[in-house]
């Protein structure tokens, strides 16, 4: 298995790039991001996923470990092919897809072509538990100092980690909220308040 590749870049297209490795060309599929990350690198390292099909060996290639894990993941989902998966993290930060699922926002979800309620629907019942627990950490590296206040709080009065970040995520984005406002919110929006 090829788990990753290190070397320059011989040609970029839309949605690929071949690295070219001691003389031998590899043609990786990437997310827009990541071409968008590599396109003026003269050296590039790339965490790889190798597919392996009747008719074809394909590779997808991601700048950090993260966004291969979340890659992997998602092929584990029912329907959920790598090129779907790429699509997903081409819109969304692994992060962010990973806060996503743990919340359960399926209009999220829906707005990337190709998924449609039912799908959003099964990559979160499938997966939610999965990235609450290996991602127990994105949302505070999400959230702002207020928001990671607030998440702590929230983990206080013995709320999980997908519940806060869940409350969280639907807080309004006005900067002008103090700390206990945005708690007072948040348990509006837990149905505690």
């Amino acid at each position: 298995m090829i788990a990753s590749l290190n070397g320059k870049i011989a040609l970029l297209g839309a949605d690929w790039a071949v690295i070219d490795v001691a003389g031998v060309g590899y043609k990786v599929f990437l997310t827009s991001a990541a071409l968008s990350q590599i396109q003026n690198a003269k050296e590039v390292r790339l965490f790889t996923h190798l597919q392996v099909r009747e008719d074809a060996l394909t590779l997808f290639g991601f700048t950090t470990f993260e966004d291969l894990s979340i890659f992997e993941t998602m092929l584990g989902v029912t329907g959920i092919g790598a090129k779907l998966a790429l699509s997903l993290l081409s819109a969304f930060k692994a992060e962010e897809l990973a806060a996503i699922i743990a919340t359960g926002n399926e209009a999220m979800l829906c707005t990337v072509s190709g998924i449609g309620k039912k799908t959003a629907s099964r990559i979160i019942l499938e997966l939610k538990d999965k990235v609450s627990r290996a991602w127990a950490a994105v949302p505070q590296s999400l959230a702002g100092t207020q928001d990671a206040e607030v998440l702590s709080a929230l983990a206080a009065l013995g709320y999980t980690q997908a519940e806060a970040a869940r409350a969280v995520v639907g807080l309004p984005r006005d900067t002008t909220l103090s700390v206990e406002e945005k708690i007072r919110l948040a348990l509006a929006g837990l149905g505690t308040a």
